[in-house]
């Protein structure tokens, strides 16, 4: 019996409990000039200032990580073993004996063909007029 009575008393309270609005924080009403407006923009300002100061070492910490990749990357070229040195280019490739020989074989025909060419020009220009 005891029990139900305890548990008609919880839930008869419950409604009540859930209507009733304290003021967070304080048992009884507010101090008085407080003005939830001007504390919510408190809680604003105060989590915009903790998010500027997060991002705001965040941000150093990037700078820092960006000079000691630098400082790495020195380090590392600095002790590097330097390239053996390339032999020079030539300006032209090294032809073999028979790529020589073409090339000679050809110049001559190509001589050989001006040669005949400008013979059949001087004929035509020796030539009689009509």
């Amino acid at each position: 019996m005891r029990r139900l009575t305890l548990i008609t008393l919880l839930m008869a309270a419950l409604p009540l409990a859930a209507t009733a609005q304290t003021w967070p924080g304080w048992p009884g009403p507010p101090p008085p000039g407080y003005d939830p407006g001007s504390a919510i923009a408190d809680q604003h300002r105060i989590e915009m200032d903790r998010l500027r100061n997060q991002a705001a070492k965040r941000e150093a910490l990037a700078q820092q990580q960006r000079l000691q990749t630098q400082l790495t990357i020195q380090r590392l070229e600095a002790a590097r073993q330097p390239a053996s040195p390339l032999p020079p280019q030539t300006a032209y490739a090294p032809r073999t004996l028979e790529q020589e020989r073409q090339a000679r074989e050809a110049q001559t025909a190509r001589r050989e063909e001006v040669v005949r060419g400008a013979a059949e020009i001087d004929a035509w220009l020796d030539r009689r007029p009509n």
